[in-house]
């Protein structure tokens, strides 16, 4: 029987990982191989849902002691109601060497190994207490994180995420919503996550505003003039360059950056100015260039 993946080797993150290190690692992680960046890709498919259920684990604090202390088994652990540390034998090692191996069984199995009438309940209940009618279990929301585009962030989209047991939910992402953001229904706590976007960057106090490098013609940086730059609407707009204008400056565009997800005025986009030198050079700047002092 394969032997199940450890999650601290799924993530890449030592047993010491702080809780910062392993939404790091997840995130990183999760914008490689997420489904909506590798469309019928099966194996990235399979990474992505190892990912996600090794970070549903080891992001909350409570199932992580479990995960630590009994390893593959820490759901019948939890189960069975028990608490981090109540374990007898000093709990999880995954670096006691062969002495040890975990698999999942079936309840049959269970019968076999210890008789009939001693299901698990009743082999954890005689090592925690009989918790059967004092304690019942809360169903948990599942964890998931959901990839958007900045141009869905525009507009506002939604995704259908499967729980396991196989129901399907539909989660809702309104226009303007900011990276980190928990969006919750029955069952799920989804996190949204921003795919980087090749034209746009997110800036600003309340990530409303965008900025787009455009490029510009020296002639025009120097005497000024007309251009456009594209918007995360679709289309161009079109904007003066003052005479004399430097590399790299911005120019605010208002109104056309993102909306606000509490119902306010939108961000702005900010034109950076990159200016572009006429290669090759024609004669009149191949004088000009030439009469300038060093």
């Amino acid at each position: 029987m394969p032997k199940t993946k450890d999650y601290y080797d799924v993530l890449g993150v030592p047993r010491t990982a702080t809780q910062k290190d392993i939404s790091a690692a997840f995130r990183k992680l999760a914008r490689k191989y997420h489904p909506d960046l590798n469309a019928g890709d099966k194996e990235s498919e399979a990474r992505f849902k190892e990912l996600s259920e090794a970070h549903e684990v080891l992001s909350d604090t409570k199932k992580r002691k479990l995960y630590d202390e009994f390893g593959p088994n820490w759901q019948a652990a939890q189960a069975a109601g028990a608490e981090p540390g109540a374990s007898r034998g000093g709990g999880y090692r995954p670096d006691a060497g062969p002495r040890v191996e975990y698999r999942t069984v079936t309840p049959e199995d269970m019968e076999d190994l210890f008789g009939q009438g001693g299901g698990i309940g009743d082999i954890f209940g005689s090592i925690f207490g009989n918790t059967r009618g004092r304690v019942r279990q809360q169903p948990l929301d599942v964890e998931a994180p959901i990839t958007v585009s900045l141009a869905e962030v525009y507009r506002g989209t939604s995704r259908t995420v499967e729980l396991p047991g196989g129901r399907r939910v539909e989660v809702k992402v309104p226009p303007g919503v900011k990276e980190g953001t928990v969006l919750r229904v029955p069952g799920l706590r989804a996190t949204v996550q921003v795919a980087p976007d090749l034209v746009f960057t997110r800036e600003g106090k309340d990530a409303k505003d965008l900025r787009v490098v455009v490029p510009v013609p020296l002639h025009i940086a120097l005497r000024g003039g007309e251009v456009s730059a594209p918007t995360i609407k679709g289309g161009q707009v079109k904007f003066q360059i003052p005479p004399e204008t430097q590399n790299g400056t911005k120019i605010r565009l208002r109104g056309l950056g993102l909306p606000d997800p509490k119902g306010g005025p939108p961000g702005d986009m900010y034109a950076e100015v990159r200016v572009q030198l006429p290669v090759p050079m024609d004669d009149p700047t191949r004088k000009w260039a030439a009469e300038q002092p060093i």
